[in-house]
């Protein structure tokens, strides 16, 4: 991995003793128990299908007609944590969302949206397009990329974490293009296959960005008491939830270690180390808290690790210390949330664009309400 911070970020007051800490301590051989959390797989099942059908908008409004034949519409993609298998059938799930109707008599049935849905889509777009919610767009790439030391990453691994992200479908014309002074488009090596990748750079190394959401909170006073104590993760454990006592006096010991900021080199740590194991917990800890929904799915962020060159030390740090990370296995896949950032299943701080989404959340469960009472009417009289 090339690195290209600057020297000065290296500077930290405490690297000496944590050289000396990361031999000493070494994470115990005790498996740490996976609990489910209730609270947080209800936060992860709110947004079923919400995913899939903000591409499904997406697509059919990228038609002139703001419209597209079934037959055709039925052909696109679905991502694999859908809950259903086709395009059509999701139409037809979700009917105050999608309005199928015939244009003319003798002509095929095509899909459009609903009012509602339309309605919520154009206040989308204009919460995009305001430059409070492009300029925090722009930032939070930044220091994604910056996370990377490297400056870059290819589009691919970005396009991972876009809807995540907040950005908005087509952020390489709509948003890049805005603030060359950022970002640049370059090829790199893909060291595994030697091709070449079409990647996104920054241009510049960003001090002013170069603050973690921890450093942040500590500094203003509103984290683990008052400024300059020294900086512990949050650790939140659902119910039933007890670590064994050799494991929580290493975790109350690896919380003393130095904080080391995702942003700095942490790669000349000594990799089994604890210390070095800190520094990964913190770059994984503020890749989520970029995140809107502070949250995504479990292969997502092992891509960018690999991409890092962590290999599997990132799966090693989300099985350790399972009082920052949860894990759930709702919706098909594995989704990794950052515990601290919800009080039960709600975020605590909730982004403008995520009331967006909310809103067509509350929209596809009035479709689930109607079906619901459809259904019991149905009942009622067949008795």
């Amino acid at each position: 991995m090339n690195w290209v911070l600057q020297s000065k970020l290296y500077k930290l007051p405490q690297l000496a003793l944590a050289h000396r800490l990361q031999a000493t301590r070494l994470f115990i051989d005790a498996r740490v128990k996976w609990v489910r959390d209730p609270f947080l797989d209800t936060a992860v099942e709110k947004e079923k299908d919400l995913k899939p059908l903000c591409s499904l908008l997406h697509h059919i409004l990228s038609s002139p007609s703001l419209s597209l034949p079934l037959s055709s519409a039925s052909l696109l993609h679905l991502p694999s944590s859908a809950t259903t298998s086709t395009a059509a059938s999701f139409f037809l799930k979700y009917p105050s969302v999608f309005t199928i109707f015939q244009p003319s008599p003798g002509l095929p049935l095509h899909v459009r949206l609903a009012p509602s849905a339309l309605s919520i889509h154009r206040q989308e777009s204009a919460l995009h397009l305001s430059p409070s919610t492009r300029h925090s767009a722009a930032t939070r790439l930044a220091k994604l990329l910056m996370l990377t030391g490297s400056l870059a990453l290819p589009f691919h691994i970005i396009d991972k974490f876009r809807w995540d992200l907040g950005l908005p479908p087509n952020y390489v014309p709509d948003l890049l293009s805005d603030y060359p002074d950022y970002f640049n488009v370059r090829a790199v090596k893909d060291e595994a296959t030697g091709k070449e990748l079409l990647a996104l750079e920054l241009v510049s190394w960003r001090d002013e960005l170069a603050v973690s959401s921890l450093q942040e909170r500590v500094r203003d006073g509103d984290f683990n008491g008052k400024p300059g104590k020294r900086i512990r993760f949050s650790m939140n454990f659902p119910r039933g939830f007890d670590l064994e006592k050799r494991v929580k006096a290493w975790v109350d010991r690896w919380q003393d270690l130095p904080y080391i900021s995702p942003y700095e080199d942490g790669f000349h740590l000594a990799p089994s180390g604890d210390q070095a194991e800190k520094w990964m917990v913190a770059v994984l800890h503020e890749l989520l808290w970029l995140l809107l929904s502070k949250k995504t799915e479990r292969d997502n962020l092992l891509c960018w690790g690999e991409y890092m060159g962590f290999g599997t030390r990132f799966k090693k740090v989300l099985a350790h210390h399972p009082g920052i990370f949860y894990i759930s296995n709702k919706l098909k896949t594995q989704t990794v949330v950052l515990r601290e950032a919800y009080r039960k299943d709600f975020l605590v701080e909730r982004h403008p664009l995520m009331g967006m989404r909310h809103r067509y959340i509350y929209l596809m469960s009035k479709a689930k309400k109607s079906q619901k009472s459809r259904t019991i009417r149905k009942r009622a009289i067949s008795f």
